[in-house]
């Protein structure tokens, strides 16, 4: 009997509700001290986009990581000015508007009937994505939905999709759990 199969392990979190809410998580504990940066150089970059990104292909482009970085940070403004309802600086709204401008990857059936995605640059490609996902949920109804993790040292964005809006955690698994870890630790420690 063969053995289980490992777990995968992913280098990067997903699961915040949208691609361009996954790639600002890209600057891990944002505005803290403990901030890490996970895309520090061009083999980081390939590497979310091989994970979060649709191409099976993926090698070097053009992109830098930091035209990445410079394109996350501009995502990220630009979220910050649409849940403030306020106007997006004209150098974010630019930075992702032409990154939203490039080509994205195209869909095709292999004989196989299984869905690939091709790019001639898929590193490009599945950026242009992230800034079209982030156009897209800037100027949608969904972006009074986008939260800021309740965990104390997290930061992380995540659109709240629960019926009630009222998810507190990016992750019941990590932030949630070491949340209600610290309140017992609280509560036995004052009994």
């Amino acid at each position: 009997m063969p053995a289980p199969a490992e777990p995968v392990s992913l280098r990067f979190r997903q699961g915040a509700g949208r691609s361009c809410l996954d790639f600002v998580r890209t600057l891990r504990h944002r505005g803290t001290p403990d901030a890490v940066e996970e895309l520090p150089d061009g083999e980081a970059l390939l590497a979310w986009v091989t994970q979060c990104g649709p191409c099976a292909d993926v090698r070097p482009g053009k992109s830098t990581a930091q035209e990445a970085r410079e394109l996350r940070e501009a995502v990220h403004e630009l979220i910050a000015a649409a849940r403030a309802g306020e106007k997006p600086s004209a150098h974010s709204r630019t930075a992702v508007n032409e990154a939203a401008a490039r080509p994205a990857p195209v869909p095709h059936l292999n004989p196989d009937g299984a869905l690939h995605w091709h790019a001639d640059d898929p590193v490009r490609a599945t950026l242009s994505l992230v800034a079209r996902d982030a156009l897209d949920l800037v100027t949608s109804p969904a972006i009074t939905r986008v939260r800021n993790c309740a965990g104390s040292t997290c930061a992380a964005l995540f659109l709240d999709t629960s019926r009630p809006g009222t998810r507190r955690w990016c992750s019941m698994g990590t932030c949630g759990n070491r949340a209600k870890k610290e309140t017992l630790r609280s509560k036995a420690a004052a009994d």
